[in-house]
Order: C-alpha cells, then structure tokens, then sequence
C-alpha cells in the first residue's frame, strides 16, 4: 500500500540548524529524518525510522546467515557486572550510572559484554555446546562529554551487537572470520563504500580487531593507507617501516639554558627560540604511583600515541597527574628527557625519530626555561640509571613508511567508524569465573569475540560517504541526500502535478505496479507548486522520482529520473513500471 506524502509527516526545512556542523546532521534534520530532543537526543520520524529498520533487516538476515541467534538483553545493568570486570573504572564518566529506589546502582548499558557473559555462563557447560554466537540489536546509552555530529555521536543510539564462545584459538579464528564476512555483506548490501583497518580495541579489550570505515572528509577517525593498496590502520593502531636511530654523535654545542616566558605551547617556544618543532624534543611524564614513573619523548612536531607506549610499557599509562608529578620532581610544560638522570624510578621510551643525533632543544627541567644542544649521550645515557628504550611510540603521519616495508607510503584519508570486531579471548570470561569442561574433562575460560555495528552511524555514514572521483558514491550534493536504494525511506517517490482526477487513477496504478514488483513507494500529493515538490523530494533523497502531469498524460507519458541524473527520462506511462524496476536495479 503506497504512503501519502500528505498523511505522513515529513517536516522538511530549507534551513540549515545553527549547532550542526556536518552534512548528515543537517540534512537528516533538514529532510525531516530526526528532531533533536536535548543534547545527543534525537526523535526518528517516520522517515528515519524507515530507513532505520531497512538496516536493521539487512542486519538481522546477514547475522541469522552466519548462523547467529538473536536474543534481547536488559538495559539496565547491575554495576556488580562491571566492577567484576572492572569496565567501570576503565569506562569512567562515559558510562551512565543510576541509582534506583532502594539506592543500588545500575549502568546503562554502553555494551553488554559483561551480561551477555553472565547469561551464557549460566546456560553453557561442555565443549559440546560450543561454538555459540548470539547477538542483539538494542539502544545503547553513552555519556558524552560533547555530543555533536547528530548521529554519529550521539547519547543514546541503536547498536547491534553479537558475542561469539569458543573453547579454542582455532574455533574463534572461525567465528570471527564468520562475522568479518557477514559485516561485508551487510555494508554491501547497504550500498556503503568501506575500507577495512586495522585498529584498537579501547575499552573492549582484546588481542586485536578491526574496524570498518566509509570513506568521508567529514569522518571523526583518521585513517592511514599504504598507496600500494596492502594496508591500512586507524591512527590509534597504526605502525610504520622500521626507522634508524642513533644517539651517537658529538654534542652540537654546550648545554644552554633559555629563559621563555609565556611560552606554553611547543609552536610558542619554537617562534620564541627561532627553532623549529621537528629540532624541538617534546617529553611527557606518565605514570606514577607503586610502577614509578615513565618519560616518553617523541619529536616537537609528532604526538604520542599512548596505545604504542601502553603496548611498550606492558600496562595502561596516563599522563601523570600534574600536582603528584610536580612533587616528584617534574617541572610539568618545562620536563627534558635529562630530569631522569641518576634516578631510578623512572623508566624513559623515546622514539625512533626523537633518538637522533642532531641539534636539539628541550625543556630545561625548570619552570619557563627551555635548553639547547641537548646531546642524549652526554645528557643522559651516561647518567641514567637504566638505557632509554628506543622505540614506535608516536601517531603516524602522511608521508611516513609503510610497515610493510615494501616501498609503500602512508597516505591520510578520514572516514566513518560503522563496525568494530574484535577477538575478546579470556578476558571477561576469566574475570567472571566462565569456564567449560573439555574433551579430557578438564575446566578451561571460554574464548570470546565481539562485533558490533551502529546502527544510526550507517544512516548518517550513508549521507556522508565520499569516494573521491566517484560520483555514483556520494551520499549527498548541494539538493539534499542521496539514499542508496537499500536503506532509502523509500525506493520511489511518485511526484504528481495536481493529484485528482485521470492524474491521481494513473499516480495510484503506477504505485501499485511497482509495489507489487517489490519496491515501497511515497505518493506526493499535496497540492503545493511543483517547484516545491521537486525541490523537497531533492531534499529527502528517494532513489527514483516520476513525475505525472496532465499535460504528459495526455501526450501518454510520464517523467522518471533517477535521484542523481541530470535530466529526467520521458517514459510511456504503461512501460514506467517496469522502466522504474530497471533503474533501481542499476542504481
């Protein structure tokens, strides 16, 4: 049964909202999509829920394919869970914790890796029982510092995720290759470009993972690719070709102290020095408490990457709170590697571009002070109580080595997180006490994955992507959005001129031709200009538009353009059925 424009409700806006920054946000507004409710909080309307629950079936059939099951997991969690696990420290202020009546605490689920575990546990008990992968499709609650982007970062958003159990290594190679392929299906099917890196696991924890990413300047995550075409990371995870290093080499000049004042930033002290940042050593205090102290120093025009050095140290490192490290001795904003001389708490990890022996300038180890010709031989290889250890500890950049080591360089693109996978192991059902007996009889952890997909990011994803020098894989232009036919509200808008009489019989038989081939349809039939039909129905983005007006039906025919084509196609009326079938088959 064919929708009505006029008995639906779809709010379009010519105005762009003040607060939204990218395409998707302002277009799902402006397309009457979602309605922001509060800060991260959004209303679907019809339109958006549409095209929300056509993702979810997509979902869903790929997930029942690979053979999972889908169950229904609470919200509301008991914060017991996540302090077993310890997830609510690691989760901090992210994570939504209510209190209820009786003043026990609950979370609001951010993730169910914690319940999913408590569930199984409760249910499975041998090898032969395993392997086993369920998941859900479920709201979701994150506590956002800033939300901002509509969708793609929002408080409380629509997620799929699914668990995999296995005894062995082995079995969960195959359950995740198993979801690994179902995610490509599933973003195929939705007609999203993707790219598939390597990445961090975060919060979740695991061994490894990898993340899904459509293509998009406007995308939160920054992505490196060799141009070779045989790798690509998010930043977080990304490495680069092994690079030398040597702190042989005489000093350049005697240790000299310069007073900068004003000077906070590494660009300040730079213009104040007449250096520039990559002669600049930016050292960083981590750390503290019963593991001492970790200094890690990487070049003035690099970042630390603390997923690297967490990976290097062997344990979670923040930097240092500031009053605990000042009365330890660190000169917070003014630290130079030399501060760890002669002291043995204190563990220093330099990079490989930061261990070179060439000019170098520091801080001085003293508030508003900086030095020159720092010489790591002379400064504090000979003084230290351990060697400095040499190693990848900063974010990657475009232009650096690809790790293949093949000749390949990394090239910077953004792009949009839509799934995550990851190989969990024993993790969380260690912490919680999950074991199975084996094939001897014997108790072992259950071996876990996890994947999940965001559900609202693919609509917004969607709206967003942009693959450069491929017009039919933009999801949007200066008109509105442009659905891909998959997840699109609806598969053809029938835009009419007057709908009444011989216009309104043919409008409505049309219609239910091409539903009855398999395809939704929207019927315009307001009774504003033509000139605001078109550029609404620009606006909402269906894949396919046939206009139908007196004049044409007189003459027999009807107007089928396809969202994305220049011109619109004159159609004789009895043959736009089948003509609207060809085109969304080809779109």
């Amino acid at each position: 049964m064919p929708t009505k424009w006029s008995r639906t409700l779809i709010p379009t806006s010519r105005q762009v909202p003040g607060d939204a920054e990218v395409p998707s946000h302002q277009l799902m507004i402006r397309a009457g999509l979602i309605r922001k409710l509060g800060a991260g909080v959004y209303d679907y309307l019809p339109l958006g829920l549409r095209a929300l629950h056509k993702v979810m079936a997509i979902v869903r059939e790929e997930m029942d394919r690979a053979g999972a099951l889908e169950v229904l997991l609470p919200t509301l969690q008991p914060i017991e869970l996540w302090e077993q696990t310890g997830r609510r420290d690691i989760y901090g202020p992210e994570l939504f914790v209510i209190a209820d009546r009786h003043a026990h605490e609950h979370a609001l689920g951010p993730t169910h890796e914690e319940v999913i575990t408590e569930l199984v546990r409760a249910y499975i008990e041998s090898y032969r029982q395993l392997p086993i992968t369920l998941y859900q499709i479920q709201s979701k609650f994150r506590d956002e510092i800033r939300p901002r982007f509509g969708v793609l970062r929002s408080r409380e958003f629509q997620m799929k995720d699914a668990y995999s159990f296995d005894l062995t290594v082995e079995g969960l190679e195959a359950s995740y290759q198993a979801m690994y392929d179902a995610y490509c299906r599933i973003f195929e099917r939705c007609g999203l470009p993707y790219e598939v890196v390597e990445a961090e696991s975060g919060p979740i924890g695991g061994s490894s993972s990898h993340e899904f990413m459509v293509p998009s300047p406007t995308g939160e995550d920054t992505i490196l690719k060799s141009d070779k075409g045989n790798y690509a990371a998010n930043v977080e995870k990304c490495e680069t070709a092994p690079r030398a290093d040597s702190a042989d080499g005489p000093p350049t000049g005697e240790l000299e102290t310069v007073h900068t004042p004003g000077c906070p930033t590494i660009e300040d002290v730079c213009r104040f020095m007449k250096v520039k940042p990559a002669h600049m050593l930016k050292t960083l205090v981590c750390g503290g408490g019963d593991d001492g102290w970790v200094v890690a120093v990487v070049r003035g025009d690099h970042d630390l990457n603390s997923s690297k050095l967490r990976t290097i140290v062997g344990a979670p490192v923040d930097l240092a709170d500031e009053v605990a490290a000042r009365a330890a001795g660190f000169e917070i904003g003014f630290v130079g590697p030399h501060v760890a001389a002669g002291r043995d708490d204190v563990r220093v990890v330099v990079d490989h571009d930061a261990m070179q022996a060439k000019f170098w300038a520091t801080g001085a180890n003293q508030a508003d002070h900086h030095v020159k010709h720092f010489n790591w031989q002379r400064d504090l290889v000979g003084a230290a109580k351990s060697p400095p250890v040499v190693a990848d500890i900063r974010s990657a950049v475009d232009g650096d080595p690809s790790p293949r080591d093949d000749g390949g360089v990394l090239r910077l693109t953004r792009g949009i997180e839509v799934g995550h996978v990851f190989k969990l192991g024993t993790k969380y059902t260690e912490s919680m006490g999950f074991e199975v007996l084996d094939e001897s009889n014997q108790r072992r952890p259950v071996i876990m994955g996890c994947y999940g997909i965001g559900i609202n990011r693919i609509l917004a994803a969607a709206i967003e992507r942009q693959v450069e020098g491929d017009a039919k894989r933009q999801g949007h232009d200066d008109d509105g959005v442009i659905w891909p036919v998959a997840i699109a509200p609806y598969s053809v808008l029938i835009t009419t001129i007057r709908y009444e009489g011989a216009v309104q019989e043919a409008a409505d038989r049309l219609a239910a031709e091409i539903e009855a081939a398999g395809h939704d349809v929207l019927i315009d039939d307001r009774a504003d200009r033509p000139g605001v039909k078109f550029k609404d129905a620009d606006l909402v983005g269906i894949p396919l538009r046939i206009t139908i007006g007196e004049k044409g039906l007189a003459d027999g025919h009807v107007e089928v353009k396809p969202r994305r084509a220049d011109k619109a196609e004159t159609v004789p009326v009895g043959e736009a059925a089948r003509r609207a079938v060809e085109c969304l088959r080809d779109l």
